[in-house]
């Protein structure tokens, strides 16, 4: 898979863009710990996805990026297996999706080093495309479903209502996942 260097700079732009929300709830201070705890995560995977798909490389090496993701999907199967966060499935199936992304780049040419740089992968596939792709059809669905009730809520509510700025942010990261699933898989 290569990105092409305009397209890795726009999901940049796109990733900055979505932490925005995040860290502003964050700075406010979320009323409950299940809102701070989802504006963290979303503001890790923004970050993960910045450091998979910059030309740059990342700051942290790519098994850094493994433990903290085992941690995050490990975290969210547990709340979810226990029904305490309404998000959790989704959570914990993002983690796990970029687990398998960081963890399914061909590793043979270490020319890149420990550095996390999928934009930079060549004609190199991820193993097991057809996980990729099955991922990809996951989230083009929750994307397509969570942005019907984002433009609900917003003919209801206001666009920068926070029921309409989160799902639209995460129909917007599911878009941005779906095509580097696709990308990586074919």
């Amino acid at each position: 898979m290569h990105i092409p260097v305009v397209v890795a700079w726009s999901l940049i732009v796109l990733f900055a863009v979505l932490a925005v929300p995040a860290v502003h709830r964050l700075a406010e201070g979320a009323a409950t710990w299940n809102a701070r705890e989802t504006d963290l995560t979303e503001l890790l995977m923004v970050v993960a996805m910045v450091a998979m798909v910059s030309p740059l490389g990342g700051p942290i090496p790519a098994a850094g990026w493994q433990a903290v993701l085992v941690v995050t999907a490990g975290w969210f199967l547990v709340a979810a297996i226990r029904g305490r966060r309404c998000c959790a499935t989704h959570h914990a199936v993002v983690a796990a999706v970029m687990l398998y992304m960081v963890s399914a780049m061909p590793h043979h040419e270490m020319s890149h080093g420990p550095w996390l740089t999928m934009s930079e992968m060549g004609s190199a596939h991820l193993a097991f495309p057809a996980l990729a792709l099955a991922a990809a059809v996951y989230f083009a669905y929750d994307t397509v479903r969570v942005g019907r009730r984002a433009m609900r809520n917003a003919r209801t509510a206001g666009t920068r209502h926070a029921t309409v700025v989160r799902p639209a942010a995460r129909a917007a990261m599911g878009t941005a996942m779906a095509y580097l699933l696709v990308a990586a898989a074919v």
